[in-house]
C-alpha cells in the first residue's frame, strides 16, 4: 500500500489556469506514484486568496498522519533562497513532514 502525500503549489497569475494547474498536478502525480506514494489532496496557493492554502497544508498536517509533502520546486514556496528553505523548515518542525522536490528528477 502506497503512503499518503500531499501537494503544494503557487499558481503565480491572478488568471486562473485550469492547464496550468492539471499540468503540475499531473507532474505531482507521476513523481508520487513512482516514488511508492499516494497523492492525497494538492494545496494550490493563489495570488490574493483570503484562505492560504499553505496554511491549510499545515492543519490538514497536524490533524492527519500524513507526514509527507511533495512540491514542484522549491519556487512554490516562495522566490527568495531563505524564504524557500524557511517554508520547508516551518513544516518539518510544526509537522514532522519531510518535503519532497519533483524538480530535478528524471523519470
Amino acid at each position: 500500500m502506497a503512503l499518503p502525500i500531499y501537494g503544494y503549489m503557487r499558481i503565480a497569475t491572478d488568471a486562473d489556469c485550469p492547464a496550468e494547474t492539471e499540468r503540475v498536478t499531473a507532474e505531482l502525480e507521476t513523481f508520487a506514484r513512482q516514488e511508492g506514494f499516494s497523492l492525497e489532496d494538492v494545496f494550490i496557493e493563489h495570488l490574493g486568496a483570503k484562505n492560504p492554502a499553505f496554511d491549510g497544508l499545515i492543519e490538514r498536517l497536524k490533524r492527519s498522519e500524513t507526514r509527507n509533502v511533495l512540491v514542484p520546486s522549491l519556487w512554490h514556496f516562495a522566490r527568495l533562497p531563505g524564504l524557500q528553505e524557511a517554508m520547508r523548515q516551518h513544516i518539518q518542525s510544526e509537522t514532522g513532514a519531510h518535503v519532497w522536490v519533483v524538480q530535478g528528477k528524471r523519470w
